[in-house]
């Protein structure tokens, strides 16, 4: 299909109860970050539809939770294979509203697939314990159920990604769902629900509520004690708050926040296989990343090389929008990102940083920052402290494996970190001593469909994906069985 077409198939409405319906409040209108151009206009729903979608949650909870467990796994895997089959429609939807090239929008939807498949095969997994207590005058039984109906919340930046990465494991477990995708870019969510519903998963399972206000969505969900999750993917801030509206009513809670990742680069690194790691770090979705790289460490000894090689690397990018060929850097999400971006660079230029490439916004249509190297950056830039967000890399130096890692934990963040060394005994002494949830060993991507994604700290807490990611959604039960004598 062609642009016009890819969006004009995507339903605009709410969906609820299984069926797609207006929003009281009328519409919205989705844009284009590449050339500012008007996508579309998709239902704005407010609190009544909030409602009406947790309705159709509960309505639907106690049959689906009864639901076979292969059952629940097949739907997943019907949805895995269509999402396969359409991987370019998808992906060219995808860069539409977001804005990453097609190359990478067709990773993603490989990569969101397989959320799917990696939970069907875990919905015929739910375990239990049958054993003799201790005293052996009875039996302990332990068994799994799902939480209930869960508010999930989506970004932008990996519109279809972070929405399998919830609802797989929801769907497996036996757990009803209301879902907010991010206002800037609902139509990939509405896709995979219009997408799910063929795969055969019944209505009222799957709710997906647009808004372009979140709280109004967010607060009477959370408000209802019948929900009993909430899994949230976003920014620390934001995440603070819904941690206390979840207070009230004792939810569940999976929250995947912000990051500040140190990328370490020791003296006896391979230089290649660092710096081929550090551009795919820092620029996989054109570095709008909760797990990018956001500070770059080297030793010393090797700063400069390291600076001069990724400046030439990041050089060679070709930006431009999504869908031209042969393109590697997109746009930004929006200006206001673009503005936060200019902002934190000219901050520490202005405190003495120096850009060996790039250091401004291209003069073009759309949201476009030219990938960006900065050299010499002061310990008191802004940028070191804050969420980049954006194409930048900012080099600093260490001299000792103790300084580099009291610099890369001085961040109240903890997602994940990155460390390349040829020297087995040190990775694992900085792997094991660097506060984050994740790091990756000479490898500039950690994501993965079998393994647990999250972090510690300010960056928060639960797991989602590998086999923690059903845990979620699963409560534990203890069945005391007295024997007679």
């Amino acid at each position: 299909m062609d642009e016009r077409e890819v969006i004009e198939r995507v339903p605009k409405q709410l969906f609820i109860g299984g069926t797609w319906r207006d929003s009281d409040d009328g519409v919205f209108e989705v844009y284009d970050p590449g050339n500012g151009s008007r996508l579309c206009e998709v239902a704005d729903g407010r609190g009544t539809d909030a409602e009406a979608a947790v309705e159709a949650a509960v309505a639907a909870q106690d049959t689906w939770a009864a639901t076979p467990p292969r059952e629940r796994g097949e739907i997943l895997r019907r949805a895995w294979r269509l999402m396969i089959d359409r991987a370019d429609d998808l992906a060219l939807l995808m860069t539409l509203e977001m804005g990453k090239s097609l190359t990478e929008s067709r990773a993603e939807v490989v990569y969101a697939a397989e959320f799917f498949r990696w939970f069907s095969e875990e919905a015929v997994r739910i375990d239990g314990v049958y054993k003799r207590a201790p005293d052996g005058g009875g039996r302990m039984i332990v068994t799994r159920q799902p939480v209930g109906p869960c508010l999930l919340i989506t970004p932008w930046n990996f519109p279809l990604a972070m929405g399998t990465r919830k609802i797989g494991p929801a769907v497996a477990a036996g757990c009803t769902m209301i879902v907010k995708p991010a206002q800037l870019t609902p139509l990939s969510m509405l896709a995979l629900a219009d997408l799910l519903a063929e795969a055969g998963l019944p209505g009222g399972v799957l709710n997906v509520v647009p808004s372009t206000s979140a709280s109004s969505i967010t607060s009477p969900v959370l408000a209802d004690p019948r929900v009993r999750k909430l899994s949230f993917t976003g920014s620390t801030e934001v995440g603070r708050k819904l941690v206390a509206q979840c207070a009230p009513n004792l939810q569940r809670m999976s929250m995947e926040l912000g990051g500040n990742a140190a990328f370490l680069v020791f003296d006896d690194a391979d230089l290649d296989t660092a710096v081929a790691g550090a551009v795919t770090a820092k620029m996989r979705n054109n570095g709008e990343s909760c797990v990018a790289a956001n500070r770059f460490l080297v030793q010393s000894s090797i700063a400069e090389e390291f600076t001069e090689r990724l400046t030439e690397r990041m050089a060679g990018l070709h930006m431009g929008h999504g869908t031209e060929p042969n393109v590697t850097v997109g746009p930004l999400i929006d200006e206001t990102q673009r503005d936060k971006v200019s902002e934190l660079v000219t901050d520490a230029v202005g405190r003495g940083a120096r850009a060996t490439t790039g250091g401004g916004p291209a003069e073009r249509d759309g949201y476009f920052y030219h990938p960006t190297v900065l050299a010499d950056v002061p310990v008191d830039a802004r940028i070191l402290e804050e969420e980049v967000f954006g194409p930048v890399a900012p080099v600093t130096t260490f001299d000792t494996e103790e300084e580099a890692l009291r610099k890369a934990n001085d961040t109240e963040h903890g997602l994940v970190g990155y460390v390349f060394t040829r020297d087995l005994d040190r990775a694992v002494r900085v792997g094991e001593g660097l506060a984050t949830g994740m790091v990756g060993l000479n490898t500039g991507l950690v994501s993965n469909a079998a393994a647990p994604f999250g972090g510690v700290k300010a960056s928060g807490f639960g797991r989602e994906g590998g086999d923690e990611g059903i845990e979620e959604y699963l409560d534990t039960k203890y069945l005391a069985l007295a024997l007679s004598s």
